[in-house]
This record gives C-alpha cells, sequence and structure tokens, in this order.
C-alpha cells in the first residue's frame, strides 16, 4: 500500500515552526504567519487528514488525536529538532498531544483555544460547558444524514462564529467548507474522547502561549480555563474583541503575539555572543 502523506508547505529558514490548522480549513490559513515568520524560522504548515490536499481518512465517524498527530509524523521528521508547534482549535488540540507523545522533540507551544473538550467531560457528564457544541454536532451530523451539507456547515460555523456567520460567508468558499463539514461527527469523537487527562499534562514543562478570544464560546474557555491550572510555563494572552476564529479573521494581532513569544523564547543561534 502506497503510504499516504499529508500536504505541505514550506517557507523560509532557520528553527522549525510548524502551524497546524483548525476544522473546516488547511495549512493555508498560516500564510501571513508564514510570511511574517519566514525571515528568521522554517515554516512547515501541513494539512491535516482530509482536509486541503491531504488525502480521506477511510472513516467519517472515528478517529483519534493520537492518529492525526501519527499522520503528521513526516512533518515532524522533515522539521528537525527541537521545533515549535502552533496551533489553532482542533490543531492545537493535536499540538498538544503531540508535545505530550514527542516532549523531547517540541520545544515550544502556541495554542489559540484548543478544543481538548475531553477535559470538560471529565470533569462530569452533562449538562456542562461542552454542551454548546455538543448540540451543533448533533444539528450538524442530523443535517448530514438528511444530505444538505450546507445546513451541516452554517450549524457548524455559526456556532463558532455567530449567528449569520454562515450567511454572510463569501459563496465562493462556501463549497469547500460543506464539504469538510462532512468530517464533523469524527472530529468531535476525537475531541471529546481523547483519553490523555488534565493532569497528564502538568509534565508538559515547556514554554506555552495560550491564547483565547474575549467573544468566544463556553467551551473553548472550558478547554483554556483548565489547561491554565496545570501548565507549567503557560502565558496567558486573551484578544478581547476577538472570537474562537481570531487567526482567521483577524490574523494581525494574533501573529504578532506568536511572533513576540517566538522571539522571547527561542534558542541562541550559534555563533551569537553571550554574556
Amino acid at each position: 500500500m502506497t503510504e499516504r502523506q499529508p500536504h505541505l508547505r514550506e517557507v523560509g529558514a532557520g528553527p522549525a515552526v510548524i502551524c497546524l490548522h483548525s476544522n473546516a480549513s488547511h495549512g493555508g490559513q498560516w500564510r501571513a504567519l508564514m510570511a511574517r515568520l519566514a525571515t528568521r524560522h522554517r515554516v512547515l504548515a501541513p494539512d491535516a487528514w482530509g482536509s486541503g490536499s491531504s488525502p480521506e481518512w477511510p472513516s467519517d465517524r472515528t478517529i483519534s488525536l493520537t492518529d492525526e498527530v501519527a499522520f503528521l509524523e513526516p512533518v515532524f521528521a522533515r522539521a528537525g529538532e527541537p521545533f515549535d508547534l502552533v496551533g489553532h482549535s482542533y490543531g492545537a488540540a493535536v499540538a498538544l498531544i503531540a508535545a505530550m507523545q514527542r516532549p523531547q522533540r517540541v520545544r515550544s507551544l502556541v495554542l489559540y483555544e484548543p478544543t481538548l473538550f475531553s477535559l470538560i467531560e471529565a470533569d462530569g457528564p452533562t449538562p456542562n460547558e461542552a454542551d454548546g457544541i455538543r448540540h451543533a454536532v448533533a444539528a450538524a451530523a442530523a443535517a448530514l444524514d438528511a444530505g444538505d451539507r450546507p445546513l451541516a456547515a452554517k450549524c457548524f460555523i455559526d456556532y463558532w462564529m455567530g449567528a449569520g456567520a454562515w450567511d454572510a460567508t463569501p459563496p465562493e468558499r462556501q463549497p469547500a467548507i460543506s464539504n469538510a463539514t462532512v468530517n464533523v461527527r469524527r472530529w468531535a469523537h476525537a475531541l471529546m474522547t481523547e483519553p490523555t487527562p488534565l493532569s497528564a499534562l502538568a509534565s508538559l514543562d515547556i514554554p506555552v502561549l495560550l491564547m483565547t478570544g474575549g467573544r468566544t464560546t463556553t467551551s473553548a474557555l472550558g478547554v483554556a480555563k483548565r489547561l491554565l491550572r496545570v501548565l507549567p510555563q503557560v502565558e496567558h494572552r486573551t484578544f478581547d474583541k476577538l472570537g474562537h476564529m481570531g487567526p482567521i479573521t483577524h490574523p494581525e494581532p494574533v501573529n504578532e503575539a506568536i511572533e513576540a513569544f517566538l522571539r522571547r523564547t527561542e534558542l541562541p543561534r550559534p555563533g551569537a555572543e553571550t554574556a
């Protein structure tokens, strides 16, 4: 069987930074950040399973975050060691698990609202802070079962971006998002059932920038507040006017914060003067 590889964008030179995208998106969401970092870093932005130009995962119902991490292994190998990981939403959840599984390879983490809803689920059954996303997924899944992909996309996008967001999406962009949303069940399965406990994340003793939007969802904030309790070297940055999709809707302030964090935490360059 031919080994399936992630589609990859790559620019720049220097210490490697790998950028992982959100659901219903692809690595191209990081184009502006890649251009910004390319003078100091080699930036790699892969497409996840079933996203962009990467191959489809063989099931639309089940996948694990470990499966997502394993798919990215060729990207990690290409980056060399150590590398920085940047992730948004689902991509940020994948980044967390990658760092847990490969602690010697990940130098730092930049996370914009990781959607690791299993951390909420572990605290008790519904009703809980994950109810909003649970209901959105159920509505999207029902629309898919009825053969209405645009309605499924509307349920998903309006949950994350607010009522009316789907209708305001440019028509030329809607088909690709609708087609991606067919995977909503598998995304939810991976995020809701991830077995890594919150207590284990306390061992992730690397610099972490955790970013949240002031206009985001209860579910996203529920994950963030749990991570802030346990990550040993976490720095929290809130963007009061942004929502969950801040890295896409307002990339400039988010990318500026990412670049500043990487500059503060980067390794000394070979030949650089030291005190």
